[in-house]
């Protein structure tokens, strides 16, 4: 099948020859997207070279759990512990002896930062807002002006239901890829005014993968288009996903918070019961170069997770607990992995299934499953093409393994 948008476009045979020529594909792409990936101007120059390499980052298999039993006690959050937590984390990650610093080996000034937020999961897990003002005020540590940090999220509804514009401070912009919460656009309507909306029609991932009953002479439904704001704004992201589970993927993170929040038509992915296939999207949509480049830093909120019922905190967090844990790690695979080991540990305590045995048509104890079985083998698949490191004892030696410290603050 012809492509009718080649430009800026991944598909098929390019992605698998991408991930067979790892590490060699990532540095091309690096060089290859320099421009794309790299700061942005607001004059109209070509953007600068990022200096950071794409996934898996700075730190590959490096994951760090920064824990503070103080940081939620019965729903109430503290700032101070939050704070406490976060400055321990991204210094042990770096290595330096001061969080400015620390966030200096990720940002400078001239860069242009989205935050990533997570909001469905609101009022007991959704990226907290803790978390996000922490990351806005060392972003403006380091030199990065307000009006050079765009909060966001896919869906501009969640966004603004979650309560983030309440709370950000004076000049930092925010908004969604998409106004109108609709999983299955395909068309490129104009948000002239909003600086967040819109996806570019020229930037998009092609996989033969249509949502079932869907004509498949409609060559728009085989592509995920990435949003304007990531392909022509942001130059570096930095990522808050929540530890949660999830009924179609298994577990929401880093990766699946990359791919189905940075592109439109993504209920491709798990449009029905029997025709899950986020083991094929979330890792395929993740290795586009431009995603690749730009997603330098996760920050997984795990103050409170939730282990079963995710993404959304259902039943007024009926299934949440309070873990008093932040993560941080470069590597979107070996911290989604820790996350897989910390709710299957947290779903045992509960008599749970894991979620790899978990499904409509697998196990199934509270009848309340939508998918036939979950996928959080996208992880694994993620890790085989080279987006970072899946295995906790690689056959390749430490370099290749998870190196996964736990902090107390």
């Amino acid at each position: 099948m012809l492509h009718r948008y080649p430009c800026g476009g991944i598909g098929r045979r390019q992605f698998l020859l991408a991930s067979s020529l790892f590490p060699i594909a990532g540095q091309a792409a690096n060089s290859a997207f320099g421009q794309i990936a790299g700061k942005t101007t607001h004059h109209g120059q070509a953007p600068a070279p990022s200096r950071i390499p794409g996934l898996p980052g700075l730190y590959p298999g490096k994951v760090i759990e920064a824990r503070n039993p103080r940081m939620i006690r019965s729903g109430a959050r503290s700032q101070e512990a939050i704070k406490a937590a976060m400055d321990r984390g991204i210094k042990e990650l770096t290595g330096a002896s001061d969080a400015v610093e620390a966030w200096k080996h990720f940002f400078e000034p001239g860069d242009v930062v989205g935050i990533k937020v997570v909001p469905n999961g609101k009022p007991e897990a959704h990226s907290s807002f803790e978390i996000v003002l922490e990351v806005i005020d060392k972003l403006k540590t380091v030199g990065i002006k307000p009006s050079d940090i765009f909060v966001y999220d896919r869906y501009r509804g969640e966004f603004l239901d979650a309560g983030y514009h309440k709370i950000l401070p004076s000049g930092v912009r925010f908004g969604g890829l998409d106004p109108d919460g609709d999983q299955f656009r395909l068309d490129f309507p104009s948000f002239a005014s909003d600086p967040v909306a819109g996806f570019d029609p020229d930037t998009f991932v092609w996989m033969d993968l249509v949502p079932y009953g869907d004509d498949p002479r409609d060559d728009r439904k085989f592509r995920s288009h990435l949003g304007k704001l990531v392909t022509k704004t942001l130059n570096k992201i930095v990522a808050i996903p929540v530890l949660k589970d999830h009924g179609s993927a298994g577990v929401t993170g880093c990766l699946k918070n990359m791919s189905h929040g940075t592109v439109n038509n993504v209920a491709r992915s798990h449009s029905n019961t029997f025709t899950n296939v986020c083991n094929q999207f979330i890792p395929q949509v993740v290795s586009h170069p431009i995603i690749r480049q730009k997603f330098v830093l996760q920050i997984m909120d795990g103050i409170r997770g939730v282990y079963h019922g995710g993404p959304f905190s259902q039943q007024n967090g009926k299934w949440t607990w309070e873990n008093n844990a932040i993560f941080f790690a470069t590597d979107p695979v070996a911290l989604d992995h820790v996350e897989w080991t910390v709710i299957d540990a947290e779903r045992k305590k509960r008599n749970l299934p894991p979620v790899a045995a978990s499904g409509a048509q697998a196990l199934d104890p509270l009848k309340m499953e939508g998918f036939d079985v979950r996928q959080p083998q996208h992880i694994a698949l993620a890790g085989a093409l080279g987006l970072g490191h899946f295995d906790f004892k690689s056959s390749k030696g430490r370099r290749f393994s998870i190196q996964h410290k736990i902090v107390d603050v």
